[in-house]
């Protein structure tokens, strides 16, 4: 077997609070964004990230580009950790992972044509191109996002959300990369386009030979375009494994209640389902509650849960899940 494309382990990224309120000398407390996460990503694959708004998921996507700084642990890329790498060294991997943004309008400088925000890795990357190449490669990746020629010279305010999105795939696709983070894509679009888009990177996927990292908090999106699937919750992987094994029998209780939370188009289906929607808040990262974390919000919680993190138990092949009660939970129809 091969090695993976890129092996996470117990990646951690914490940063520095200062009470509200506090004096100056007044001790600062850390946030711990993430918690411990790791995963292994293999070539051509693509891994769904799925979890409430303030688990931690995009927290984590920065932390494997390098825009924030990660507090411990490693993420080998090829065996050789991205996150202790020089500047230089680094700056040169930079070409095999990209980004893709959930604002597509946001991420889009709106004093650039769409033909200017595309081409502008090639000038970090390919310095050497002459302009006639550049436009040329411009031209033909805004073709496989399907853009039309004439698209080229315009700005991101004449173009749709979902228009804006397939530019924004294409300027991380022109660098020619091997891993694209998918950072909610499709959450600030309509549901007709969110599918187009979901099937579009799908496709960019097998064709290009890509490996995604799909981040949503829409279980239900994550499952159509995922290989294997990790929950995340308060910073922490709360079960991942492969989409079908997972989706079809969650063992976690916060998995059950995410594919409770998500809506069915078929009535029939819709009525066989059970489970309960997640009830309660998130509790604030600055106060976890001890033990498993999810306690305060789980159904089948006991005193226990309140001692010891769980660690992750294997339910099948690759199929794991940080509950020491998962088989009390009951079982619940796939979304």
């Amino acid at each position: 077997m091969s090695a993976p494309l890129l092996s996470v382990r117990d990646l951690s990224v914490a940063f520095p609070v200062r009470p509200d309120g506090a004096v100056p000398w007044a001790r600062r407390r850390e946030l711990q964004a993430v918690r411990e996460v790791s995963f292994d990503l293999d070539a051509g694959e693509t891994l769904g990230i799925v979890g409430e708004s303030g688990s931690g998921k995009s927290t984590l996507a920065r932390a494997l580009i390098g825009t924030v700084a990660a507090s411990g642990g490693q993420a080998l890329w090829e065996g050789k950790d991205l996150l202790t790498m020089e500047p230089e060294e680094r700056h040169r991997h930079r070409r095999d992972i990209q980004m893709i943004f959930q604002d597509p309008l946001a991420a889009l400088d709106p004093r650039m044509t769409a033909g200017e925000i595309v081409a502008e890795p090639l000038a970090v990357h390919q310095p050497g191109l002459s302009r006639r190449e550049a436009r040329r490669l411009v031209a033909e990746t805004m073709e496989q996002v399907g853009l039309l020629p004439e698209h080229i010279d315009r700005y991101p305010h004449e173009f749709s959300g979902g228009q804006c999105q397939r530019v924004a795939i294409a300027r991380a696709l022109i660098a020619r990369p091997r891993l694209v983070i998918c950072d909610e894509p499709v959450s600030a679009l309509d549901v007709s386009v969110q599918a187009q888009i979901v099937n579009l990177l799908g496709d960019l996927k097998r064709d290009l030979g890509l490996s995604l990292i799909f981040i949503s908090h829409d279980l239900g999106v994550v499952k159509h375009i995922s290989d294997r699937i990790m929950v995340f919750y308060l910073g922490r992987a709360m079960e991942h494994g492969p989409a079908g094994d997972l989706v079809r029998g969650p063992r976690h209780p916060y998995t059950r209640a995410l594919i409770a939370a998500a809506p069915v188009p078929d009535p029939a289906v819709e009525r066989r389902r059970r489970g309960e929607p997640l009830e309660g808040e998130l509790p604030s990262p600055l106060a976890p509650p001890s033990g498993c974390v999810f306690r305060t919000r789980c159904p089948i919680a006991r005193g226990s849960c309140a001692d010891e993190r769980p660690a992750m138990r294997r339910y099948g092949d690759g199929h794991f899940a940080a509950c020491p009660h998962a088989g009390e939970s009951g079982g619940q129809d796939a979304v």
